[in-house]
């Protein structure tokens, strides 16, 4: 397998109530034009509701006349799956397709040298199908980017709060240490960059996420068709995080506990991925962590026990027996016809 090199490059950034850091976002990445190859910009507002979509067009329009940026305002916020999936359709649907998509949050800005860093591990790698950046946080200290799997045995750990007792039984963690580069099992969707390729390969994001582990899913079926991804710790992308969602790294800001939505998705995930009874079995074991480490609790000093009542109030109140339909895929493929609503807004039978 030798992909073509990557000369063409767009791309995509979805806004939701985020107009002012989504324009910040382009011009930072307007910066990075290159000779070395081409790049454009699709962004997307998602039925934001908040006078978004008439706010981009002027803060953007000099970027819109130049041709950089192509602004698609949606009239339902469908999830972040699914506006990424109308932006790159329409990519791909060009007489002059690109090589690879730059999956980009609104809420991040690259620094210089960024997109080009992920475009150079592309070509050194052929078979590389997804290179992701180095997020760092506002005061410059860096943030989880690179992951591996998810599975029932660190949903237990992750339960229970203690990452000592994963590392006693060598249970695999979800985080690869901050900075380390190399070969992945996923990375953030906040920043990478994915060969046109792949996606054609094994389709785009699965319509049945409204938002969490639509990412994961893609690369897991990434993964299964024999491509690699890769950590970029080099190409650096500052990030805010949680302006559209108030969630930064899994956890809630405002909360006790994570929104339906992330526990429905988590579900949906392991479902699709590993089937209905390992679903379930990943559900059990994170409940029994957490109530272990309430136990633990009583008798370990400090704060270092995270799950609370209230994250296992919120899993059972999601449902914890996977449903018919989340063991449905619902697959984009490029060149499927534009604004088909997403699979998550039928409701279950």
């Amino acid at each position: 397998m030798t992909p073509r090199q990557i000369r063409r490059v767009t791309a995509v950034t979805v806004n939701y109530r985020t107009s002012e850091l989504a324009a910040e976002c382009a011009r930072a990445l307007a910066a990075q034009r290159s000779d070395t190859f081409h790049i454009d910009m699709i962004v997307v507002d998602n039925g934001s509701g908040d006078g978004s979509a008439e706010k981009l067009p002027v803060l953007l329009g000099d970027l819109i006349d130049e041709g950089f940026v192509t602004f698609v305002p949606l009239e339902i916020n469908g999830g972040f799956g699914w506006a990424n999936n109308e932006a790159i359709l329409r990519a791909c649907a060009s007489d002059t397709p690109p090589d690879a998509i730059f999956l980009l949050n609104p809420d991040c800005v690259p620094e210089p040298g960024a997109l080009q860093a992920l475009v150079d591990e592309l070509e050194a790698y052929p078979l590389c199908a997804v290179a992701g950046s180095q997020l760092v946080n506002p005061d410059g200290s860096l943030t989880g980017s690179a992951f591996h799997f998810h599975s029932a045995a660190n949903e237990f750990v992750r339960g229970l709060g203690l990452a000592s007792v994963g590392r006693l039984f060598r249970v695999q963690p979800v985080f690869v240490p901050y900075g380390e580069g190399g070969e992945v099992g996923w990375v953030t969707g906040a920043s990478c960059l994915i060969r046109t390729a792949a996606l054609r390969d094994v389709g785009l994001f699965d319509t049945g996420f409204f938002l969490y582990f639509e990412e994961v899913e893609l690369m897991h079926r990434i993964h299964g068709a024999g491509w690699t991804l890769r950590h970029v710790p080099r190409s650096r992308v500052a990030h805010i995080g949680g302006a559209s969602t108030g969630l930064k790294e899994g956890k809630s800001q405002t909360e006790s506990a994570m929104p339906p939505y992330w526990y429905e998705s988590r579900r949906r995930f392991f479902a699709l991925t590993r089937g209905a009874h390992y679903a379930l079995r990943a559900s059990v074991a994170w409940l029994a962590g957490a109530r272990l480490g309430r136990l633990l609790k009583l008798i370990v000093p400090g704060d270092r026990i995270a799950s609370t009542q209230a994250d296992e109030h919120r899993l059972r109140e999601s449902g914890i027996k996977v449903r018919a339909m989340d063991s449905e895929p619902a697959i984009t493929r490029i060149g499927d016809p534009l604004g088909v609503p997403p699979r998550w807004m039928r409701k279950a039978g």
